[in-house]
Formats: C-alpha cells, structure tokens, sequence
C-alpha cells in the first residue's frame, strides 16, 4: 500500500520544477521581456495564490454591489471548465457549460452588470472597451496570475484555515505560486476568518504574508443568508424560521464544503449530505442519485439545499429535477469584514474607480477636441 508520506517524496521534485517555472515566468514580465498591458479605465483583480476556494465570487459579487449604483460595472472572467473558447458575453439566459458556473451565477444575481469570459483578459477588456456603451470599471475574476493585465488594484485572498506558511508549491501543495509574490498585491484580504480574531493573531497573520508599507490587510468572514426558493410557487423563506424537524439534503459542489455543511446542521437536526467536486459538472446519473436519496429521507417535511453556484448547473436538467423542483432551495454565501473595516475598504475602492473613471472621460474629451 503506497501512503501519502511515499507519495510526496515523488511530489516534492516536481514542485521544485515546477516552482522554477514559476519564477521564471514572473521574473521575465518583472524585467518586462513579457509585457503587462495597462488601461485608462480602472481595473480591479481579484485573485489568490493557491488553488481551491479562498471566496472569490463573494468578493467579487461585493464590489459590484459597492459599485453598481454610482457606474457600470463589468466583471471579465475565464470561465473555468466551460466547453467554449474565446470572448463572450453572458446573459441571464446562457448555458452554464458556455460560459462556466460562476460567471453565469453573477449574471443571474446582478442582471445589470455585464458579464462576460475570455481565456486573454487583455482581449477581453479591449472588446469590452470597444462595446457601444463601455463600462466604467472592470473587475478580473481570479486573474492574480494572468499578468498579461497590470491592473490598477491587485487583490489577493487567503483563507484563514490554510496558512500559506505551512503550504508547499504545487503538486505537493496549494501554492500556484511563491509567497514572495504577494508583494505584487495592493490589498490582501484574509477570507474565512472567525467572528473576532485577537490583535496579535492579526500581527502574526501580516508577519505570514510579509507585508509592507504599501498594502493594506482586510480580514473577512463569511456569512449565510436565508434560503430562497429556486423557482416560483415554493413557500417564502420567512415560512422557514422553525427548521430544527424539517430534514434538509445538502448538495454542493463547492471548494471547501465544510463550512456550508456546518451551517446547514445549525437549521436543521435532520441533514443528509451530497458533496460533489469543485466546479462539478452535473450528469443525468447524479440527478437521478439526487433525487433518489431526497424521496429515502425518513422525513415528510423535507427540502433540498444547495448553493447559488450549483444551481446554474442543475436547472439545466429542467425535465429530470420536475419532481424536486418545489423542494429545491438556495442557500447565498456573504462577505462581512470584520471591526468595520469594511468602510475604509469601500473608501479605497470608490476613490480608485472614481478618479481613474475622470481620467479617462477628460482624456476621452481632449482626444475628441483635437480631432
């Protein structure tokens, strides 16, 4: 029997190599050898240095709620795992598997804001900017390593439980990259924090990230709002203020399931369980395992729970989830940050957009006066 110990002895020569690539790569676009385009309209990472889930889309979904009111928001994402290639935009009615899960679920939530994908940021910002009607901000869903873009902020999320410190560069870890290269980042968010954290685990939290003067720490924690009906005619979310009886099957396929799990044993003593795989692309076969373990439930008074970003991939089973449909809820994921630090961050970010959109209006109009 091989164990995980044999195993990363194997691993550990390959992220040497591969850390080498790494480095390699950054430096060349350090001594600009590779170039890193940058734009008159203000644009806004939002990234992390390890794979699986620090809280992208939260984050992101926040800064279109701080923005959307007062400009036109653009978000521009890869679209992981979608079957398409190149520049497109979403709309509310787009097939998930053209666009990938997330893009398609901050469209859903924020009809007003243009969504679209394409593997090159840089194309795709320069086919958003030539659109009739641009935005006046672009955010960048996890876009830390496409340095093709320099953007105005940098962004970079860590998840509180997974120190980078005790991390390795992949395979044999998280890292998709050196610690060293978060000096790169204008502002570093630690995500997934607990209500309260104490002054000095703060102090050693900055020490871990090596901070210097020019950035700013955030510590955010994730909340839950309440569960929403996927489609019309299922009771309203204040019917479920008394769940303690009413057995509840989780499905997600999420990063880090763990948290949602707990937070959905905290609504219910009845819960069942399916986890599926980050970004998992739903089959026939799992609806059918859906809905076969929601009708074994011991229960008469039960519902199935799953999150925002795995609804976008089972509603286009819209024939085969029919008999689930009025049991099916949603369960948002929020971003809080802690001591009301929230305020200084929306400061940043509001100044940021506002004067780089001025900017780029006066250099518009004197461009137009010489012509």
């Amino acid at each position: 029997m091989i164990s995980w110990g044999m195993v990363k002895l194997f691993l550990i020569p390959m992220s040497w190599i591969y850390g080498w690539v790494v480095f390699i790569r950054n430096l060349l676009y350090d001594m600009k050898f590779f170039h890193s385009e940058e734009f008159e309209i203000p644009v806004i990472s939002v990234g992390n240095i390890t794979v699986g889930g620090t809280g992208k889309t939260p984050h992101t979904e926040y800064l279109i709620k701080l923005l959307k009111s007062n400009f036109r928001v653009s978000v521009l994402s890869r679209g992981y795992r979608r079957k398409s290639k190149g520049f497109r935009l979403v709309e509310t009615t787009s097939d998930v598997m053209e666009t990938g899960d997330e893009p398609l679920q901050i469209k859903r939530k924020f009809p007003g804001a243009v969504v679209s994908v394409c593997e090159n940021r840089a194309i795709g910002i320069n086919t958003l900017l030539n659109m009739e009607n641009p935005p006046d901000v672009v955010v960048l869903d996890d876009a830390f390593q496409h340095r093709r873009i320099n953007p105005g902020i940098n962004i970079v999320l860590i998840d509180y439980n997974k120190p980078l410190k005790e991390d390795r560069l992949l395979p044999a870890g998280r890292l998709r990259e050196s610690r060293y290269q978060l000096r790169r980042a204008n502002i570093i968010i630690i995500t997934k924090c607990p209500p309260e954290i104490k002054p000095i685990t703060r102090r050693i939290m900055a020490k871990d990230v090596f901070l210097f003067p020019y950035q700013e720490l955030f510590f955010t924690t994730m909340t839950y709002g309440s569960v929403y009906p996927v489609f019309p005619g299922a009771p309203l979310p204040d019917l479920f203020s008394d769940t303690r009886n009413r057995g509840i099957l989780l499905v997600a396929g999420v990063a880090s399931p763990e948290p949602v799990i707990q937070h959905v044993k905290k609504l219910s003593s009845e819960v069942e369980t399916l986890i599926f795989p980050d970004h998992h692309n739903y089959t026939a076969e799992d609806i059918q395992g859906i809905i076969g373990k929601y009708e074994a439930m011991n229960t008469h008074d039960k519902i199935i729970v799953t999150t925002e970003k795995d609804i976008a991939k089972l509603v286009r089973f819209d024939e085969l989830i029919e008999p689930i449909k009025p049991a099916l809820y949603c369960l948002p994921v929020l971003v809080r940050f802690l001591d009301q630090e929230g305020k200084l961050f929306d400061k940043k970010i509001r100044e940021y957009v506002g004067e780089n959109k001025s900017n780029r209006e006066l250099h518009f109009r004197k461009n137009r006066n010489k012509s």
